[in-house]
Formats: C-alpha cells, sequence, structure tokens
C-alpha cells in the first residue's frame, strides 16, 4: 500500500472538522436567534481498503482475520436539536411563543413554511404576519356569533381593525344572593288615636311589614273599687277640721286592708289631729290605697283597677266614737269596705293594609296592662311585635292608625334597549309581614313606561330557598316601553331555580340580593386584544364584549427532524418530515401556545465552545498527519542521495 494514503485520510479529516466548525459557528452564531435550533454534525468512517481476506479455521490451524485500512472520514448527518428552549417575556401580545411540540403555519410566496420563531405583527391591513419576512399567519376565522370551526382549511389570519358590535337589548336579567329573614326598619308612628287614649307610639316591627294598621278597639277598661265614708254628724267635713269636733274620741286602732291581706294600723293620729293629717297619713302608707276628700267627705279608692273582689279596701271594724265609725259611718261591729270595682272587657281587632297593597284580614291584638294602675293600656303584637303604644289614662273604645315603614333592600342594574341606550332598573324588596313573603317591585329612574309586571311577590321555602317568584298582573316578562324610538323591551327576570339556593335566598343574614348580571350592551369599538393557550385570538370591545375573532394553528410532523431549512427560521416540509396535521394547539398538537414571549434559541453556549476544542484539535491533529507524512517521504526520497 502506497503511503500516500495517509494524506488523503487526514485530508478527509481535515475537511469533516472543518464542517464540524462551520455548525458550530451557526450555531454560535445564532445564539440570540429566535426559535432557532441548533445543528450537529455526526461522521462515519469512509472507504475501507482490504489488504487480505480472512479465512476460517480448518486443517487443525486457527482462523486469519482481515486486514484492512481506512481511507479517512466523512459526514454521515447533520441533525437538528429540536428540544425546547427557553421562554423570553416581551410584553407585546402578538408575540407568541410554543411551549412543547408544533409550529406555527405561515403562507409565503413559495408556499406553506413552518416556523417556531413567534416574532408577529399585523399589517397595515389587518393581517397577523411573519416580522421578518411579512408571510401570514395561518389558522381558523371565526363566524360572526365568534364560534369557530376548527379542522376546517385554515386561512389567513386577519383582524378587522375599527369594527363595532352593534348593541344588543337586554333580554334577560339575573338576581342573586340573600333577603334578611330578621330585618326591619318598619319605625311606627301615631297617624291618630281617635278616642282610644293611646298617647304615643314607638319601636319597629317585628315583621318588618311597612303600611297601616287600623285597630278598632271595644270594650270598656277596669273600673277601681272606690267608696265615699259618712260622718257621723252628717255635716260636710273640710281638711282643717279636727277629728274630735265631729266625734271621734279614739284615734288609735284604724287600720287598712288591701286585698284581703294583712291590716296596717294608721299611725301617729289623735283626736286633735285634722282631717287632712288623717288622709295624709292613709296616702304615706303606700299600700295601694288613694284617700281624699270628695264632696265633704273622705274618699278612698284601690289604686289597681279590676274585680272588686279581687282588688278591695277593708278598714277596721266600726267601734263606737272609733275613725272607722265616725269617719266612715261604719256600723258597730263592721268594717267599711270598697270592693265596686270591675275587670277591663277591653278587646282589638287589627286590620293591616301593606303599603300599596289591599288590606289583610283582621287579626285579634294581645291586651297589655299597666303593672300599676290595672288598667288595659296597650297591645303587644302589633306588627308581630317590636312596637310599644301607651294610653297613659287606659284603653278607650275607638280605632287608632298606626303607620309602620317599609324595611326595603334595593338594588339596580343597567339595561340597554334595541338602540343601545342605558336604562337604570331598580327593584326593591319589601318584608310583607307574612312569614317568608316578599313584595318586589321594579321602577326606572326616566320616563320609561312599565306595561307589564311592575310588581309583585316572592316566596321562600322555610328552610331559605326559592318557592315562588310571581307578578301581581300574571305577567311571565317585565315589559318596559323604554321611549327614544326604541323598541319595547321584554325582560326575564331570572331569580334562581325552586327549591334549590342558585339565586334569591332568604336567610337570618344581611340583605345581599342584587342584580347580578344582563345580557344587553351598547354599541362598542374594538379596544384591545388578547390570545389564549389555544391560539383564539379575542377581541374586547369598549362595551365589554368579549368575541373571539380567530385562532392561530400549529403544525406538527412525523418526523420534524426531516424538514428542510430554507432561512429566515423557515422550514419546508420534505419527502422525509410527512405531511404537516394542522390543528389546535393543546389538542392535535401537544404544544400549548404563549403570548407575550418568544422562544429563544437553544444553543448552549457551553456545549458549543467544547465541540468548537474537540474540533480544533482534530484539525491539528490531521494537520500533523500531513506534515509527518510529508517528512516521511522526504526520507525516503533522500535514500538515493
Amino acid at each position: 500500500m502506497s503511503g500516500m494514503g495517509a494524506f488523503y485520510s487526514a485530508v478527509s479529516g481535515l475537511k469533516g472538522h472543518l464542517f464540524s466548525m462551520s455548525i458550530v459557528g451557526n450555531n454560535i452564531a445564532n445564539v440570540n436567534t429566535n426559535g432557532y435550533k441548533s445543528g450537529r454534525a455526526t461522521f462515519q468512517e469512509a472507504l475501507v481498503q482490504t489488504i487480505q481476506d480472512g479465512s476460517s479455521p480448518r486443517g487443525g490451524r486457527g482462523g486469519i482475520n482481515s486486514m484492512q485500512v481506512g481511507l479517512g472520514m466523512e459526514v454521515s448527518s447533520v441533525s437538528n436539536n429540536l428540544t425546547q428552549g427557553m421562554l423570553q417575556t416581551t410584553g407585546i401580545v402578538t408575540d407568541l411563543g410554543i411551549d412543547g411540540d408544533g409550529f406555527f403555519v405561515l403562507r409565503g410566496g413559495n408556499g406553506r413554511n413552518y416556523t417556531r420563531s413567534g416574532n408577529f405583527v399585523f399589517d397595515a391591513q389587518g393581517n397577523l404576519t411573519s416580522r421578518a419576512s411579512g408571510e401570514i399567519v395561518q389558522g381558523w376565522m371565526a363566524a360572526v356569533d365568534g364560534t369557530i370551526a376548527s379542522g376546517t382549511p385554515v386561512t389567513d389570519i386577519h383582524l378587522p381593525f375599527g369594527e363595532t358590535v352593534p348593541g344588543k337589548a337586554t333580554t334577560e336579567v339575573i338576581f342573586n344572593s340573600n333577603l334578611d329573614a330578621t330585618a326591619t326598619t318598619s319605625t311606627a308612628t301615631l297617624n291618630s288615636a281617635g278616642t282610644t287614649g293611646i298617647d304615643y307610639v314607638n319601636g319597629m316591627a317585628a315583621n318588618g311589614a311597612g303600611g297601616q294598621h287600623s285597630i278598632v278597639v271595644t270594650g270598656v277598661n277596669a273600673t277601681a273599687s272606690t267608696a265615699t265614708g259618712t260622718n257621723a254628724t252628717g255635716a260636710p267635713i273640710t281638711g282643717s277640721t279636727s277629728l274630735a269636733t265631729v266625734g271621734v274620741t279614739d284615734a288609735s286602732d284604724f287600720t287598712l286592708s288591701v286585698d284581703g291581706g294583712a291590716a296596717v294600723a294608721v299611725t301617729g293620729l289623735s283626736t286633735t289631729s285634722t282631717v287632712t293629717e288623717l288622709i295624709n297619713a292613709i296616702n304615706d302608707l303606700n299600700v295601694g290605697i288613694t284617700a281624699e276628700l270628695s264632696g265633704g267627705e273622705v274618699k278612698l279608692t284601690r289604686d289597681y283597677a279590676g274585680l272588686g273582689s279581687t282588688y278591695n279596701i277593708t278598714t277596721s271594724l266600726g267601734v263606737a266614737g272609733n275613725i272607722s265609725n265616725i269617719i266612715f259611718g261604719a256600723a258597730v261591729g263592721n268594717a267599711f269596705t270598697a270592693n265596686n270595682g270591675t275587670e277591663s272587657t277591653i278587646s282589638a281587632i287589627d286590620t293591616f293594609t301593606p303599603t300599596n297593597k289591599t288590606a289583610l284580614g283582621g287579626v285579634s291584638m294581645t291586651v297589655t296592662y299597666d303593672s300599676l294602675t290595672g288598667l288595659a293600656n296597650g297591645f303587644s303584637d302589633v306588627g308581630g311585635g317590636g312596637i310599644t303604644m301607651t294610653a297613659t289614662n287606659g284603653l278607650a273604645a275607638g280605632t287608632a292608625l298606626i303607620d309602620t315603614a317599609p324595611t326595603e333592600h334595593a338594588t339596580s342594574l343597567l339595561v340597554y334597549d334595541s338602540l343601545g341606550e342605558t336604562h337604570t332598573l331598580n327593584m326593591t324588596f319589601s318584608r310583607s309581614g307574612q312569614t317568608n313573603l316578599w313584595y318586589w317591585e321594579a321602577s326606572f329612574d326616566g320616563s320609561e313606561e312599565i306595561t307589564g309586571g311592575p310588581r309583585g311577590t316572592v316566596v321562600f321555602n322555610s328552610d331559605g330557598s326559592l318557592r315562588t317568584w310571581s307578578a301581581d298582573d300574571g305577567s311571565l316578562t317585565l315589559n318596559i316601553q323604554p321611549g327614544g324610538g326604541a323598541e319595547r323591551m321584554v325582560l326575564d327576570l331570572k331569580t334562581g331555580s325552586i327549591g334549590l339556593f342558585d339565586g334569591l335566598t332568604q336567610f337570618a343574614a344581611p340583605s345581599t340580593a342584587t342584580a347580578f348580571s344582563q345580557d344587553g350592551f351598547g354599541m362598542g369599538n374594538l379596544n384591545s386584544i388578547s390570545i389564549g393557550a389555544d391560539g383564539r385570538i379575542s377581541v374586547l370591545f369598549s362595551n365589554g364584549v368579549v368575541k373571539d375573532l380567530a385562532q392561530v394553528v400549529l403544525a406538527r410532523f412525523a418526523n420534524p427532524d426531516g424538514l428542510t431549512r430554507t432561512g429566515g427560521n423557515l422550514y419546508l416540509a420534505s419527502a422525509n418530515s410527512g405531511m404537516a396535521v394542522v390543528g389546535e394547539a393543546g389538542t392535535v398538537v401537544d404544544g400549548k401556545i404563549t403570548s407575550r414571549a418568544l422562544e429563544m434559541s437553544n444553543v448552549d453556549l457551553s456545549e458549543e465552545f467544547v465541540n468548537m476544542i474537540v474540533a480544533q484539535r482534530g484539525f491539528q491533529a490531521n494537520a500533523r498527519v500531513i506534515t509527518t507524512g510529508d517528512e516521511m517521504t522526504t526520507e525516503l526520497i533522500n535514500l538515493k542521495r
């Protein structure tokens, strides 16, 4: 074999390592290229020369291996490192990075191209294009209603900037949250006492109902036991008259008994005491008896009104010359008594008329009594309790009118007519006074006219869930003439599911019921866009409407390493890459799209520097083979000298 083979083997090594340096140089040059995938060269042995064939063992001799020598190396492949590059935030909504598999699809002059670099921008005509090449990003456009038919042929992504969304009239209003089962701000006021003797009213109705209570009082109040004495002289006496003057010879044994109880002595008196001193001594006992001069005689009154057999006065027995005998005319051996009191027959019926409603059936009231006088002086259960009413001198027959303020909770919401004009819908809830029942009433701030279903009732179950919602006129919707040339509005008031807690509820908790949402809107201009992980391009209009306008697609390949690079971060499908499968990110293609970010190059500088050193040393070693071979050839030539 000629020694010249070493030259050619070394030359092939030089070429191979130069090629490897080209790959390393390109990788390092693209270390900051978005979406760039680093390349890698692999090598294989080139030609092999067989000097002697091998032989198998035979005739007691072992086998002999072939004698071969290689004739250099050659590049076997250049592959792409398709590992994920890091995503770098840019803040630009049209910058898109792929996290996972897949390629963006672009339409260019040479057909369909693919790229990992999502450095996109909308051009003057609203096309989503590559900043570098101007090629148009491919995807699906949404229908008028915002739906996107995935799986259909892809087309240019185009956004109609300057587009407006026409207004849509509100057709439903959704209510939710709680009405307080125990709430009350129903302050009571006395409208008219009539002849009932009621002096004042205060407090709040426990049932929270607003309206007017017409309380018809019948019967007579209790009377107190009272009796006037008859003095022995028969002539009128005065306060200054002494007891002796009228014939009292013993003032020491006078006692009083209240309601059949123990006798209490009236002390400090003598025959020289005056009638006034006698009256004061009786009153100073504070045993529920009042003494006074009446028509020239001393009158005793039981301070607590009621049946005489229960509430009465009894003096000590009459003895000739004592106070019972002389002042009160009690016969000897008998007592002077006051036991003619009568019990109350007062009763009342309360007829309640809720605000703007028809009167409810009359309800019997519970009478309250003055603990000091025994007189019927009020009622304890007007408005379910919580209201204090007082007739200082006792109740009498007649009619009293008591007003109670409504307990209300209000909420409001803007709704839209067919022209996109706004109207403030107010909804007021008022406690009814009936268990678990509230009144509701709809109204507007302006000149709008409600032609159907303006008010009604909402009833709750005992567990706080919704039972019924109804309008007084039987309407199933709220019908409105908004004016201004707009069409008639028909609102479906959604208050929740019967028997559930997904709408209005009634618990003993603060009222939070609200008109939660409505489905109308006014005209809106395109404000901003956003791009989701599935590539959907959503547009926010100035009226708050969010609408899908398009969807960016991704492509995947059976062998992405088989794609052909065309420069500009672009790839073309090749015979060995397989056909592109185009679809939605995250479903058809196992990758998701990140807006406001770009994928960085996946070049690893530390690895590239190592590859550079290896290529350099390989190149140096092959160069040394050539120089060494040259020296050996020189020595061979010098043999003939």
